[in-house]
């Protein structure tokens, strides 16, 4: 049990980084960063701004194209960009934890 004085946001941060490590905080960095990117370009008046909420989307498959099958509204798109990389943060954290201990057990 954590200390009464312990700062809350530091234990979450923390218990993220030890359950994803850091390659997979990388891909979610990379991934809202591409987010961020595409929000600004399809703001934009362009002729490919349309596009350019695609590369997120695909950046975050195979668990985004699930959502394709719903109707298609704002609020699915985001959903699917974010479940989607936060479900593959997780497997390529749980694979580095496997890589890095090579069989052994954790506990």
């Amino acid at each position: 049990m954590p200390a009464s004085d312990a700062n809350p946001a530091r234990s979450i941060l923390r218990r993220l980084y030890n359950h994803l490590g850091v390659t997979g905080l990388g891909y979610l960095a990379l991934c809202a960063g591409l987010f961020v990117w595409a929000w600004v370009v399809s703001i934009q008046d362009r002729p490919d701004a349309s596009m350019a909420m695609v590369i997120p989307f695909l950046a975050t498959a195979p668990v985004s194209l699930l959502f394709l099958a719903r109707p298609s509204t704002t609020f699915v798109f985001l959903t699917a960009i974010g479940v989607g990389a936060a479900v593959n943060a997780t497997i390529i954290g749980w694979c580095t934890r496997k890589l890095r201990h090579g069989g052994r057990t954790t506990d």
